[in-house]
């Protein structure tokens, strides 16, 4: 009978103090580009991203309330840091998500540091964030320029593209992007023949497209992204490039510029990605969920919205562990924490890249599309230690103190 009693008191005792556990109080901001170029990319679809991972992370943890804001950074460093700091000093935002624009991005973990908060990147590509820029506030998440160059640079050059003249975005994500996919055209034995550099969110690439076809390169490698990589393929089309024998190497694409495209003119593009909505039924499932958060059931989630919804849950998860927003301690959490769910299985290094496989994908023909969105056909899977740039190889000043 004591011990049944004691029993008893002591289940009390655990559900008493279950209702009293501490609440921890979280604000997350998804700063995006909201209307322009990159808004397919990350915008509303990474703010659906991050609702879904918060009422995924809220049901098993009610102690933790979680609030949410938005801001459209509109591609340019100072409003990115202008809204930073208001979220950080003001409205005491604890982490900001996304940031599709490594301009903006890197104004933003400079920000990010000097405010010990926490910033999880998942739409800006530099590597210099995990580089020569890095600090113990960020952590990398989705992809960067080092990975794509040696996934779609590496992989073209082996199959015959040897030599490369560059159409590069005029600011921090074009400048890092041809500077790493040019490296390793170079080491596997190609050559660079030129490049030209265009201004961000341009609507002419007739002059640009010009000098890349008399460049005769083999490879034209558009070091852009969203609506800048899907006009120069529309309008180099318009110029005959690939009917003249040169090839475009698209170094970041995603499926909604594949949509944006039509197969008939994207077919046949290499592309490196972390995710794709198609690859496995929890990729599909999830889908389904975001399309259904969006109420638009005819768009299709990038790899950067779903890494917003991986990196979101798992800073939420550092933070229940830590049972604090501090973040020292919750960036500690998330490099001792494995990331486990379905955008990918991996760990965060201490330089604050996440470590997890890519896949060398190719755009199908129109003949090979069984349903709507059904675009990619996988070609390669990179492990993640060759996805990453070594260690042995960064200049992270982190690493150089350590």
């Amino acid at each position: 009978m004591k011990r049944t009693l004691g029993l008893a008191a002591l289940a009390a005792a655990l559900a008493c103090g279950a209702a009293n556990a501490q609440q921890v109080d979280v604000k997350i901001g998804v700063l995006s580009d909201m209307s322009s170029l990159y808004s397919d990319v990350g915008g509303p679809g990474s703010v659906a991203a991050a609702k879904l991972a918060i009422a995924d992370f809220t049901k098993d943890h009610p102690n933790v309330k979680v609030d949410l804001v938005s801001g459209d950074h509109q591609n340019k460093p100072d409003i990115g840091s202008q809204i930073a700091n208001q979220w950080y000093d003001v409205d005491h935002v604890d982490m900001i998500v996304d940031v599709p624009n490594s301009g903006v991005a890197l104004a933003v973990s400079q920000v990010t540091a000097s405010k010990n908060k926490v910033f999880v990147v998942s739409g800006a590509a530099a590597s210099d964030l995990t580089g020569p820029k890095c600090n113990a506030n960020t952590v990398h998440w989705t992809y960067d320029t080092w990975n794509l160059a040696n996934g779609t640079g590496k992989a073209l050059v082996k199959t015959g593209g040897d030599t490369w003249f560059f159409l590069t975005a005029d600011y921090a994500f074009g400048h890092a992007l041809e500077r790493d996919t040019a490296a390793v055209v170079t080491a596997n034995g190609g050559k660079v023949l030129g490049s030209v550099k265009h201004p961000l969110n341009t609507n002419d690439f007739s002059s640009f497209l010009l000098q890349a076809q008399s460049s005769k390169a083999k490879i034209i490698g558009l070091a852009n992204a969203g609506g800048d990589t899907i006009n120069a393929i529309k309008q180099g089309a318009e110029f005959g490039i690939v009917k003249g024998g040169q090839k475009f190497a698209g170094l970041l694409v995603f499926a909604s510029d594949v949509n944006a495209l039509g197969l008939n003119t994207a077919q046949g593009l290499v592309l490196t990605e972390t995710w794709y909505w198609d690859m496995t039924d929890a990729n599909r499932a999830w889908t389904k969920r975001w399309q259904d958060e969006r109420k638009a059931p005819g768009k299709f989630p990038t790899m950067v919205q779903a890494g917003v919804y991986s990196g979101v849950l798992h800073y939420l998860k550092a933070v229940a562990a830590a049972g604090t927003t501090d973040a020292t301690k919750v960036v500690a959490k998330m490099k001792e924490l494995p990331i486990d769910d379905f955008y990918t299985k991996g760990t965060v290094r201490e330089d604050g890249r996440v470590m997890r496989p890519y896949y060398l994908l190719q755009v199908k023909k129109p003949s090979e599309s069984r349903y709507a969105f059904d675009y990619l056909k996988l070609l390669a899977t990179v492990s993640a230690e060759d996805a990453a740039r070594p260690l042995s190889k960064s200049e992270c000043p982190m690493l150089k103190r350590n």
